[in-house]
């Protein structure tokens, strides 16, 4: 009988990345001023590193791509930034998910009706264009936040779900909804000090070898 394979030690974390780490104005600042300078700093750190891989959907890449000076950006990036598409066809999800995700938005339009006739209540001595603005404000954030509200979103869920990988992103509805999926993730204000704990890992690592 043949021996049994050990597992690979030497196998890649894998980390998933949100464009909110680069773009967010709130959250990139130890990376850089500006989404160019952020993606830079990320790919000058990013390359010291061997025992980690970084994974991006293809369409969050593609709106990357529209917030970054794509003359600035070294050739590497298609080296250490891995494009991946998740498995949509193959990937099985539990059916909590489908059942929690209509009650979150049966809730969320029956606040958002309630906001609108709040709105319509309190006309008197406001103008039209106050109340719209108003009622647009809290409506928005009554059906969008906290929640996976588009084709990017569930891109970023299922590839960090196919890859049993790091999930690093500010969104708080993708957050929310990795915790019940059981999707690791990292605060993105502590991304750079993650990179930097990792180098240090790969230069020990290197040292023993």
């Amino acid at each position: 009988m043949a021996p049994a394979k050990r597992k690979k030690t030497s196998e890649k974390l894998k980390v998933v990345l949100d464009t909110s780490l680069f773009v967010n104005p709130d959250v990139r600042t130890s990376l850089g001023t500006t989404p160019t300078e952020a993606l830079e700093t990320f790919l000058f750190l990013a390359a010291q590193i061997h025992i980690l891989e970084f994974y991006m959907p293809p369409s969050i890449f593609e709106e990357l791509l529209h917030f970054v000076e794509r003359d600035k950006i070294p050739a590497d990036l298609l080296l250490i930034l891995h494009q991946k598409p998740p498995k949509k066809h193959e990937l099985k999800t539990p059916a909590f998910l489908l059942y929690e995700l209509i009650e979150d938005i049966r809730e969320r339009v029956n606040k958002g009706l309630r906001i609108a006739e709040k709105a319509v209540r309190s006309t008197e001595g406001k103008k039209a264009d106050e109340i719209i603005q108003d009622m647009r404000r809290k409506y928005r954030d009554a059906l969008r936040e906290g929640i996976i509200d588009s084709k990017e979103d569930v891109d970023l869920l299922l590839l960090a779900m196919e890859l049993d990988a790091l999930l690093i992103t500010a969104d708080q509805g993708l957050i929310k909804w990795a915790e019940k999926l059981g999707v690791r993730w990292l605060f993105p204000e502590k991304f750079k000090e993650y990179l930097m704990s990792a180098i240090k890992r790969t230069e020990l690592l290197s040292a023993k070898n």
